[in-house]
């Protein structure tokens, strides 16, 4: 049981570093190739802040862990909701003004909605990974052309200037490329390995290891960028990668176990866990889509995000009981 718990925390520790790595390595190469930083920061970073919910999903399907894998991209989701926002909002109001943001609410929405779709007879099957994935790639195209369009006039793009490494060679930029993928490999196996053995011990589903223990620890590279973002008041990059990383597990995260290891679904996924998530986001939207104006998540509205979450948290913690 010791040693499953510091495989967990080690684990949670190369994946924030390597998605650091892989962050900047990407970055540094994409801009040496002459991508805008808006390009960068829509597509590569809100990719890297995803990478360990992604990586370990894939290997806990795997490995024969499939509730895992959903676990982790339906916990993930209401986590960065409720715990990374409304925690930031606690302590710092976050304010959005970007229109790429206030076009990408509705996708989440419509990406959340063929999810539950593909979902509602309760199995994740192959072709049902396939769609979600190609999806994934669908998103990054679009927000790739949304981006194009407004690279002059939106606001993230001097914010992404500011969080794009400095001038770095390509040998450089290549090697941290690879070693934040590796560090990211080897941090998603120690998770996985130590989830599931704890989970034994415990006696309890894969599912609520995934909901919570996996959920939070891939959220903690979103936690900390976050409220750093917000600290240097680049709101709307703060929003954009919860939202850009919302999209993500709901595709790539989702899809993955789909693709790699089909399985029948817990049947408190649908009842409880997803309408909780759609609950969250749809009160997220409300807060911040600003619809006269700026949007504004000040300290009430993000003290009652956290809240829901330690409350989901607590009907986990007593079902599992």
């Amino acid at each position: 049981m010791l040693l499953s718990t510091f495989a967990i925390f080690a684990g949670f520790g190369l994946l924030i570093w390597g998605a650091d790595r892989f962050v900047m390595g990407a970055s540094a190469t994409a801009q040496n190739l002459g991508v805008s930083p808006l390009i960068i920061g829509l597509t590569i970073v809100g990719f890297g802040t995803s990478a360990p919910e992604m990586l370990v999903s894939g290997l806990a399907a795997w490995y024969g862990n499939p509730g895992i894998s959903i676990g982790n991209a339906i916990g993930s989701n209401i986590t960065n909701i409720g715990l990374v926002l409304g925690l930031t909002a606690l302590l710092i109001p976050i304010t959005v003004n970007s229109g790429i943001l206030r076009r990408e609410f509705p996708v989440l929405f419509v990406f959340m909605m063929l999810a539950l779709w593909l979902m509602t007879d309760n199995y994740l099957g192959w072709w049902d990974g396939f769609i979600l994935i190609s999806g994934m790639f669908a998103m990054i195209i679009w927000v790739v052309m949304i981006g194009l369009r407004s690279r002059k006039s939106d606001p993230m793009k001097a914010e992404f200037e500011e969080e794009i490494p400095a001038k770095m060679s390509n040998a450089k930029a290549t090697l941290w490329l690879l070693v934040g993928i590796l560090v990211l490999l080897a941090g998603s196996r120690s998770v996985v390995w130590g989830a599931t053995e704890i989970a034994v011990a415990l006696g309890i589903s894969d599912l609520v290891i995934g909901l919570t223990i996996i959920a939070i620890g891939t959220s903690l590279p979103e936690l900390a960028a976050t409220i750093m973002c917000v600290y240097k008041d680049e709101h709307d990059i703060a929003i954009g990668n919860i939202v850009g990383s919302n999209m993500f597990n709901l595709l790539g995260v989702l899809g993955l176990p789909g693709l790699i290891h089909p399985f029948a679904l817990p049947t408190e996924t649908l009842s409880r866990d997803f309408g909780i998530m759609v609950g969250l986001t749809v009160a997220l939207f409300i807060m911040s889509y600003g619809f006269k104006g700026a949007g504004r998540i000040n300290r009430f509205e993000g003290g009652i995000l956290f809240a829901s979450w330690c409350g989901y948290m607590g009907w986990i913690y007593v079902a599992s009981v």
